[in-house]
């Protein structure tokens, strides 16, 4: 089949080409490096299938082209589905298929890197050894041992996490609609939100994003949180406001923030805009504060990661080749039969 590419860099192209060789190289693909959107989507003419990534756009304007074009399939590179308009897509007679699991370890273990860097200041203590600044001053942080953590979402990379933050010998707190027999070995106990909030040290978010958690993380949850919490999200970035969440560090209630994703990353992460003024203020102003740390959506980049998406990236459109359904087909009424029963599993 022919399939079109869209948002990609050089690892992208070594791990699918790599997928598909091994598949037999069945696959014709072409690769762009230009985002999806209405400007870029005849790129995609006569290909069958179109493969977008987090931050492509693939709303009904850009599917009714798509379609007019000759795609028959969207092959997200990627769990999350929020970016596809997928009641325009069966309208349209597009199937939509994803990643629905690569490596929760990555995320997990990403999550904890930035729960450690921001604890004991790494990023600042790095930056001051360069500068021949041996001070302590500033950089004092705290054991993790016997701390409370919250997990938001305990799907695989939830569980993970838990698992790791069990080792650290922590107090775990979660929050799902629907329990984790796993997360509940491990010591943890599940409680309403607003009590996780309340008694939390650290706050992780691990769900999907969803019109039902959009803005979980708001004005009126950050002041349910106890004075000095540390809050990370790896999961995406709308489920944070990120207007609230300024104020709650203007405010000293958010002492710690980790950051892998951004509600308006679209235009900023995996390009190098290091010549260029950022010209998103709010994302500007989070650079501002010493105790905030952001990297670029970066969680998931592993090569086990890598390899996993592009192996199931490939056998998405080999089965849609052979049986016109992919393997892993995300439909409307799935979305809503899996928020029904798997709660905030990513």
């Amino acid at each position: 089949m022919k399939v079109s590419v869209f948002s990609t860099k050089s690892y992208d192209r070594q791990f699918l080409d790599q997928s598909n060789v091994i598949a037999g190289a069945v696959h014709r693909i072409s690769y762009f490096e230009a985002h999806l959107d209405a400007s870029t989507a005849a790129l995609a003419r006569g290909s069958e299938v179109v493969c977008p990534f987090v931050n492509d756009q693939v709303d009904r304007d850009i599917l009714e082209i798509l379609a007019r074009q000759g795609t028959r399939l969207i092959a997200l590179r990627g769990a999350g589905f929020n970016n596809v308009d997928l009641a325009a897509a069966a309208e349209l007679g597009i199937a939509v298929a994803r990643v629905p699991a690569y490596s929760p370890h990555a995320i997990a273990e990403h999550t904890v890197a930035l729960i450690l860097a921001l604890d004991r200041k790494i990023h600042r203590a790095y930056a001051r050894v360069r500068e021949g600044n041996f001070s302590l001053e500033g950089l004092l942080g705290f054991d993790l041992h016997g701390r409370t953590i919250g997990i938001i979402g305990t799907g695989r990379i939830g569980t993970v996490f838990a698992r790791i933050m069990a080792g650290f010998g922590c107090q775990l707190l979660a929050f799902d609609p629907v329990e984790s027999e796993d997360v509940k070995g491990l010591g943890g106990r599940y409680v309403p939100l607003n009590e996780l909030l309340s008694s939390s040290d650290v706050i992780t978010l691990h769900c999907p994003l969803t019109p039902e958690t959009r803005h979980l993380i708001d004005r009126q949850a950050i002041e349910r949180m106890k004075r000095g919490v540390m809050l990370i999200n790896t999961s995406r970035g709308a489920v944070v406001d990120t207007t609230a969440i300024v104020a709650g560090l203007k405010s000293g209630t958010i002492a710690h923030l980790g950051l892998d994703v951004y509600e308006e990353e679209g235009d900023l992460f995996f390009e190098d805009l290091s010549d260029q003024a950022i010209r998103d203020d709010l994302f500007a102003r989070l650079l501002t504060f010493p105790n905030v740390l952001i990297t670029g959506h970066q969680a998931f980049f592993t090569s086990e990661a890598m390899q996993a998406i592009a192996e199931t990236t490939i056998a998405n459109i080999a089965a849609f080749e052979a049986s016109g359904k992919p393997l892993h087909e995300v439909t409307a009424d799935a979305h809503l039969r899996h928020v029904q029963e798997k709660g905030l599993r990513a």
